[in-house]
């Protein structure tokens, strides 16, 4: 029943929207923050279409700085049709946890995004309501984002409204199998996805992520492959 009242928000939230957005299919955030979190993640996004192929990929840094808020800076490189690459933007991204986990029904937490053009004089902020519940062996993970552009180059005025959905079963700590759905701005992704995690002494781990997301809307057949690599430390 919660399955399909999710699918009925995503298709919901396409039907509704008008502009393509190429940044929507990207990663579905769990609302947790580790007490004394340090992490290097490095992740990529390659999108196949008629046009050829884009690469987009991150590197970044993130710290907690309270047992429930975390911070992290970006750096945003894209590989257009052309082949060209380069770094495009910066990024910094806050998590705020508003419930402890496991206490309520559902666990919950607030993203704050900002990111800046590097040879533009665009700028793009976005927060995100971020959703967990765990049932049975499975969980559910939902991200509800509005964003804007904003400044002299930037190609959009208005908001812009995405959904992002994981739905994973446990089934061992390395490797958990899932499905996401990714929807807004003329998207509609969907497509298997794998995630786990490598637990080393003390607090150390690898978590890896990977997703196969087809574009189901019918506006260019584009197909995506997301990975990303975390270690905390």
């Amino acid at each position: 029943m919660m399955l399909r009242l999710l699918l009925l928000l995503a298709i919901s939230l396409y039907i509704t929207s008008t502009q393509a957005n190429e940044a929507i299919i990207d990663k579905v955030y769990h609302p947790y923050v580790l007490s004394t979190e340090r992490k290097v993640e490095w992740r990529f996004v390659s999108r196949e279409s008629d046009n050829g192929n884009i690469l987009a990929q991150r590197l970044g840094y993130g710290h907690s700085l309270r047992e429930d808020l975390s911070l992290e800076v970006y750096l945003i490189g894209e590989r257009d049709s052309e082949d060209n690459f380069g770094i495009q933007a910066y990024e910094i991204e806050s998590r705020w946890v508003l419930t402890e986990q496991g206490r309520y029904w559902a666990d919950w937490g607030i993203l704050v995004e900002l990111e800046k053009e590097r040879a533009e004089n665009t700028w793009e902020s976005s927060i995100a309501l971020l959703f967990e519940k765990e049932i049975n062996r499975t969980s559910l993970t939902m991200n509800l984002f509005v964003g804007k552009e904003w400044g002299d180059d930037a190609d959009e005025d208005e908001l812009q409204v995405s959904f992002r959905m994981n739905y994973r079963y446990r089934l061992w700590p390395e490797f958990q199998p899932a499905i996401e759905v990714y929807t807004g701005d003329e998207v509609f992704g969907i497509g298997p996805a794998f995630t786990g995690v490598y637990r080393y002494e003390g607090k150390k781990q690898l978590n890896y992520d990977l997703g196969f997301i087809y574009d189901t809307s019918g506006k260019g057949q584009e197909r995506s492959l997301r990975f990303s690599l975390e270690w905390e430390f």
